[in-house]
């Protein structure tokens, strides 16, 4: 059986990714898939590039390199119009300490507390990204717009779930099952693109 690395320590993402490519036809009959905690020995990945797509194939090559195994990674993050485009590479870190969700909120919420509804539209962003140890590489995105509400609502997800209302949808993407926010987020789209490329390159 191949094994396929997913570049992250993010617990929630390795499930995330499962479930999504099993989806996708890659179940675990096909393909086994293990986070970076599998390889500790392995120090993460500092993302110094300047686009979400820059830093997923950093964490890609990575840890192709490292392992000798194929590995996948994303990088993904928060786009608010009314920022320029802002927290963007830096959502995970907006506060100023990475993975503290709940102060990237608070500051995030803070920063809009004058907006009106109108001008509270962002996206998801991610972009994924698969290397293989003799260097090939592919990389796709995925987008996910709508509204940001005024305060968090819902218990599911992570990040910025609790405050993106998708288009179309009257809950907030911390509201919806892991299976309607898969069919539809960011990280869904772009992960269900590299599906098939991952296919095609592990044969």
């Amino acid at each position: 059986m191949k094994r396929l690395i997913l570049a992250t320590r993010n617990t929630h993402k390795v499930t995330e990714l499962r479930a999504i490519l099993a989806d996708a036809g890659l179940g675990p009959e096909a393909i086994e898939l293990v986070g970076a905690d599998a390889y500790p020995e392995i120090p993460d990945v500092k993302e110094t590039g300047v686009t979400f797509a820059e830093n997923a194939l950093l964490k890609a090559h990575t840890l192709a390199r490292a392992t000798g195994h194929p590995a996948v990674a994303d990088d993904s993050g928060l786009c608010v119009d009314v920022l320029g485009g802002a927290p963007g590479i830096f959502s995970a870190r907006w506060a100023g300490r990475h993975g503290d969700d709940k102060a990237n909120l608070d500051l995030l919420l803070a920063q809009l507390a004058d907006i009106a509804d109108e001008h509270r539209g962002a996206h998801f962003a991610c972009a994924a990204a698969l290397a293989l140890p003799d260097g090939t590489e592919r990389v796709v995105e995925g987008r996910l717009t709508g509204t940001l509400r005024h305060t968090p609502v819902g218990t599911g997800g992570f990040g910025y779930d609790p405050v993106l209302q998708p288009d179309g949808e009257t809950r907030t993407c911390a509201e919806l099952t892991p299976e309607q926010k898969n069919a539809i987020s960011h990280r869904g789209k772009a992960f269900r693109a590299l599906a098939p490329l991952v296919r095609e390159l592990l044969g």
